[in-house]
């Protein structure tokens, strides 16, 4: 099977990241899209993350219908701060009966180059790239397919400063992952 790896803090999972997911199934050769909550992102400050299970759990609310989709704690286990080409190593290893692809937005394209072993990752992996708001940078590479995708202009970031003002996040939020989050006084 060809998987497609959607590697995020999911701090939290949003309408969002379901929407690319959806996207990226069903506009590419993908068999599944696999949901890798990373437990610290290199680039991310930890502050405002919530604790590693909690965060896989509203995964694992977001997409318990969507039978093509799976979440992974995959890097939960392995080193800190992940880095996504252990990850891919680590799959390939444990899995290989399958091809992994790398899903990431066109805003994470622009500073690819910084990633640790970006050559290994594009020889090996490749990349499914959806659009971001605001980015214009292409990459003529083989391995780098740019995939037809809703602009999503969501962000946690402003999710988590409603919740913590009070306001509604109905319609940005999967309906479990919302009472999930209210029920356990989540980002407050």
């Amino acid at each position: 099977m060809k998987i497609g790896l959607f590697f995020g803090s999911f701090n939290p999972v949003h309408i969002g990241h379901l929407i690319i997911a959806d996207a990226m199934k069903s506009r590419t050769d993908l068999d599944e899209v696999w949901f890798v909550v990373s437990p610290q992102n290199p680039f991310k400050k930890q502050k405002t993350l919530l604790h590693e299970h909690d965060r896989l759990k509203m995964v694992e609310l977001a997409i318990a219908d969507h039978f093509f989709f799976k979440a992974s704690d995959v890097e939960f286990r392995m080193p800190k701060p992940s880095y996504t080409i252990d990850t891919l190593t680590y799959l390939s290893d444990k899995y290989p009966q399958h091809e992994f692809r790398l899903i990431i937005g066109g805003d994470n394209l622009t500073h690819f180059h910084k990633w640790k072993n970006y050559e290994q990752i594009l020889e090996h992996y490749g990349l499914y790239v959806y659009p971001r708001p605001g980015e214009t940078k292409q990459w003529d590479h083989p391995n780098i397919q740019l995939v037809e995708a809703p602009l999503m202009d969501i962000s946690a970031t402003y999710i988590r400063d409603c919740i913590k003002k009070g306001l509604s996040v109905k319609y940005l939020l999967p309906t479990d992952v919302e009472a999930y989050i209210l029920d356990r006084k989540l980002f407050l």
